[in-house]
């Protein structure tokens, strides 16, 4: 099997070496850095992450950091969701589009203060379109890529496994909130929130010199409670609806034809740049929208767009699927016209092994 060739352009991140000598299977790459893909098999990560305690190297998370006087209006310049109510405190799934209303990341913002905020992006040169406004409205705010590396705690037993390293303080960490928190005198930022719907925290490591200690102290300190290496698992994410930038919505999508338009409030959200090509969006509603799909009988590995089909006519497109054990069926993330997306509509799916029967969902399986 091919390999990934190293080189400057491909960087490792602080917790490599924990991450290989937990016996990494497979990596992708992520925001120009490796991220782990696989380490026993899909699956068995998968029942793990469900039953115990995961460390994740999520570093590939790179934070696009805003400071100075005008932070706040280049943050909201950037996001159709109205952030004028956000605390210092907080975080907010912040779908992030350009002049035509299309996804550009759909990153987690967090703010530091009014003038400070991190946005924690998905995979995507962000830290270029940030820089870009900046500069050509000549904000007074500075936008760079701090020394910032998540490490993320993920599965019923995180809450154990993070108050043994931090205390019991992180315990009362809110969903999608953050605190600061003390690791061998270095003060981190540490979440309620992650890729997955099993529970769990994200540290926002500061200083690389600090990753290899942290992983370590975790794993000491989890032992008796099975913690595993685990990386963000396809299963999981997919029962649990959670997108995939540049696999289920790229720059050609609106976020409402992502399901995200509960996030956008392009009314009062005014500075996006973006708004007025959403407002028109909000107005004439999506043609075709993320639905869930249950797929039948036995699949490859879904490494490409899939074709759903009605009756020949192509209505719409898988992009990530995979066997759940959990609910006994192959689970599907599929963006559907408006024509076929109601429950319970039958369609074929062509696969590069043949074609299969999908059965559309509202709702996903979490």
């Amino acid at each position: 099997m091919a390999t990934i060739a190293p080189s400057r352009r491909i960087r490792r991140t602080p917790f490599t070496e924990g991450v290989e000598a937990a016996g990494v299977k497979g990596y992708t790459v992520y925001n120009h850095m490796l991220l782990p893909t696989v380490f026993r098999s899909v699956e068995e990560d998968y029942h793990h992450l469900k039953s115990a305690v995961q460390v994740w190297d999520v570093a590939v998370e790179r934070q696009v950091e805003l400071r100075g006087p005008e932070a706040a209006r280049l943050m909201q310049m950037l996001t159709p969701r109205d952030l004028r109510g956000m605390l210092p405190g907080q975080c907010f799934y912040v779908p992030i589009v350009d002049e035509t209303g299309g996804m550009l990341n759909d990153p987690v913002g967090l703010k530091l203060s009014e003038d400070r905020w991190w946005i924690s992006i998905a995979d995507s040169d962000l830290l270029l379109w940030v820089k870009a406004l900046a500069y050509g409205y000549r904000l007074d705010v500075l936008v760079d890529e701090p020394d910032i590396s998540p490490l993320a705690v993920q599965g019923p037993k995180a809450d154990e496994l993070m108050s043994r390293v931090f205390g019991d303080a992180v315990r009362a960490t809110k969903f999608f909130r953050f605190g600061w928190f003390d690791f061998q005198g270095v003060s981190m930022a540490i979440a309620r929130s992650g890729y997955s719907k099993q529970g769990g925290f994200e540290i926002y490591v500061d200083g690389t010199k600090n990753g290899m200690p942290l992983w370590n102290a975790l794993f000491e300190a989890g032992r008796d409670l099975d913690v595993h290496a685990g990386c963000p698992n396809l299963i999981e994410r997919i029962e649990a609806g959670l997108l995939s930038y540049g696999n289920d919505m790229t720059r050609e999508n609106t976020p409402h034809e992502c399901g995200l338009g509960r996030f956008c409030s392009t009314q009062t959200a005014i500075g996006c740049v973006g708004r007025d090509a959403l407002l028109r969006v909000a107005k004439e509603g999506p043609t075709q929208q993320v639905r869930a799909i249950a797929i039948d009988g036995d699949l490859p590995p879904c490494d490409r767009v899939w074709p759903l089909m009605a009756k020949g006519k192509r209505v719409g497109q898988v992009t990530s699927a995979a066997k759940s054990p959990d609910y006994n069926t192959n689970v599907a993330i599929g963006m559907v016209r408006m024509t076929h997306w109601d429950e319970g509509t039958v369609l074929d799916v062509h696969t590069q092994d043949g074609v299969n029967s999908a059965t559309v969902y509202d709702n996903f399986w979490h």
